[in-house]
């Protein structure tokens, strides 16, 4: 693969994430087709460079490559297997990268309907480090596929990701997301209580990422959401109610496997009573309102 390839991509979904994905493919050279219901998103990256296409069907036929960046696996179905979607203008030559974050046995079942229906490769990308790694090329994608289609997907994966890594067959990156979402849903928690904790004792919160680093307590989450927990910052970087979406996910992954999960099952908990209380498309700081009693802020 020539590192100077550009390749024509159709970009399906221009949500948060989608846009940002947009925009960095643009920034780095591809040629791309955007679809998206909300006319108004599609037109604010035709500013960028993208080109807006009619349906997905007229976007995929336009393209080698299509990304997907929706919000449900039935949206996802609907996109690839309804009117004029993805499955009308697939072949054996393009390839489907599913960035969203969905359930791991939905996705193999689509992924081989499509490959049966068409002979197009789907290859699941879910991924971690949200707009800002998106927009700097930096995202961690965890990868479900066959090792080849895994390889074909690199042409747009390495613009995207700074770690991009095969974890198995299709479905495998769902599988990896949803650990993925574990750890940070439970460290969020953690998170907030060690707020707590520190200023029932009088010690600075904002203070103790520092004074842990490097320790075995040390972690991503702490370093960069501490101080913003403490100081009860709730601007925008991600939506409680998608965390819980991801940890439906997870707890139905794991009854559907018979593994036991009690600690998330406990932060699954405390999510949807965060979404039941209206906060759900709220930062993860609003866990503090919960320890706060719910006090205005």
């Amino acid at each position: 693969m020539q590192d100077d390839y550009r390749a024509d991509v159709a970009v399906i979904g221009a949500g948060i994430m989608g846009t940002a994905i947009v925009t960095r493919l643009i920034e780095t050279g591809h040629n791309v087709f955007v679809f998206d219901l909300d006319t108004e998103k599609v037109a604010a990256l035709e500013a960028k460079g993208a080109r807006p296409a009619g349906s997905v069907e007229e976007a995929v036929s336009r393209s080698a490559f299509c990304v997907l960046s929706l919000n449900h696996a039935n949206i996802v179905r609907a996109v690839v297997f309804g009117e004029k979607g993805v499955a009308a203008a697939a072949n054996a030559d393009k390839v489907l990268i599913d960035m969203s974050s969905i359930d791991p046995a939905d996705t193999a079942d689509m992924a081989a309907r499509l490959r049966r229906e068409t002979g197009m490769a789907w290859v699941d990308c879910p991924l971690s480090g949200g707009v800002p790694g998106a927009l700097s090329g930096r995202l961690t994608i965890m990868a479900g596929g066959s090792a080849e289609d895994f390889e074909r997907a690199r042409v747009v994966m390495r613009h995207l990701a700074a770690n991009y890594t095969l974890m198995g067959e299709t479905g495998a990156g769902q599988t990896t997301k949803l650990i993925n979402q574990l750890f940070c849903a439970v460290l969020f928690q953690a998170v907030a209580e060690a707020v707590k904790l520190a200023e029932a004792g009088g010690v600075d919160p904002a203070a103790i990422p520092t004074a842990l680093a490097g320790g075995r307590a040390d972690n991503r989450i702490m370093q960069e959401f501490m101080a913003k927990f403490a100081a009860r910052d709730f601007s925008p970087t991600g939506r409680i109610d998608n965390m819980l979406k991801d940890l439906d996910s997870l707890q139905a992954f794991a009854l559907k496997t018979k593994t036991p999960l009690p600690m998330t099952g406990s932060v699954v908990e405390i999510h949807r009573l965060l979404c039941a209380a209206g906060l759900g498309a709220r930062d993860s700081a609003e866990m503090m309102r919960l320890l706060d009693g719910f006090q205005p802020g």
